[in-house]
């Protein structure tokens, strides 16, 4: 059990999580907390009402940015550049749209806890997260959000209220970061949403021997801005 406000913000080893990734329990979401854990390959991922839960998962999904895979729907979809594609502009929105109920299970819960939207509010201000947003005549209608040490990108949640508008946020995303030497994006959990825009799974060692390379340069820390010259095709 980790001791909220504690000063020790050291985590066990990963090697020593649950066979379903649970690591460690309790804890505070402090954004010094947050990034010993992302640098360490663990994340916070816990319902309301119960105590923090740190992940460790093996086999481990990521993706590595030239490995994306875009569809032939998604390139039409790019090419009639129906979505305007910001970065930084819009974070508050885009974690609270996260959390807001899924369109196919309009009923259901989110595992996005107010503390949790706080605490990702604050990284953002530091310039540790950083959000993508989709955009159609002025509405936000899509985008995703995460943190990024390194080269390294933790993604954490996405959302859409229009067809491909988070996969055209996202491939805007993966493009700029192949641009800025990005190594590796971690999508934490494998879906098959994911697999299909190319994430793949590996062995939580390997993950872990990937993550050390990417940590090993320096933060761009900040607000974000796409290169003007960005190409996503």
């Amino acid at each position: 059990m980790l001791k909220p406000e504690s000063t020790d913000l050291r985590f066990p080893p990963v090697e020593l999580a649950s066979p379903e990734g649970l690591l460690a329990v309790g804890g505070d979401l402090r954004a010094e907390r947050l990034l010993e854990a992302y640098r360490h390959g663990i994340f916070p991922w816990y319902n309301p009402g119960q105590p923090i839960l740190w992940w460790s998962p093996d086999p481990r999904a990521l993706l590595f940015p030239p490995k994306l895979r875009v569809s032939r729907s998604l390139r039409k979809t790019l090419r009639r550049k129906k979505f305007e594609v910001t970065l930084d502009t819009a974070f508050r929105d885009v974690i609270e749209n996260c959390a807001r109920p899924r369109a196919k299970n309009p009923a259901g819960g989110t595992w996005l806890a107010p503390e949790m939207i706080e605490a990702y509010d604050v990284m953002h201000a530091r310039g540790y997260a950083h959000s993508v947003e989709s955009w159609n005549a002025g509405e936000l209608v899509g985008g995703l959000y995460g943190v990024a040490l390194g080269q390294a990108f933790f993604g954490e949640s996405m959302f859409s209220r229009q067809a491909d508008a988070s996969k055209v946020a996202f491939v805007h995303l993966v493009r700029q970061l192949a641009g800025w030497g990005f190594t590796l994006i971690d999508c934490q959990m494998s879906t098959q949403h994911l697999f299909s825009l190319g994430a793949e799974e590996i062995r939580r060692r390997d993950f872990m021997e990937h993550l050390e390379q990417a940590l090993d340069q320096p933060d761009r820390r900040g607000r974000w801005y796409f290169d003007p010259d960005l190409t996503v095709l």
